[in-house]
């Protein structure tokens, strides 16, 4: 039986910073998706980037000096 995939959300200080991030990782060719914040995480509306938690160091390094992430968060 298949463990299922683990995956971690960066949450950002605003969907601006979400979209860039979104277009920085697109250019990079790296798998991602925008979601909307998860409820147990955050009340605020908004959106956040899932990725495979095995990419997730990939990309806090790609995203370092081109977007400010506020954390990131294990699902």
């Amino acid at each position: 039986m298949m463990e299922p995939q683990k995956f971690a959300v960066f949450l950002f200080p605003s969907v601006r910073h979400a979209m860039k991030a979104e277009k920085i990782l697109r250019d990079e060719g790296i798998a991602h998706t925008l979601i909307p914040i998860p409820r147990h995480i955050s009340e605020d509306c908004g959106v956040c980037l899932r990725v495979g938690i095995g990419q997730q160091d990939q990309v806090a390094a790609i995203l370092q000096g081109g977007v400010t992430w506020e954390r990131i968060v294990p699902l």
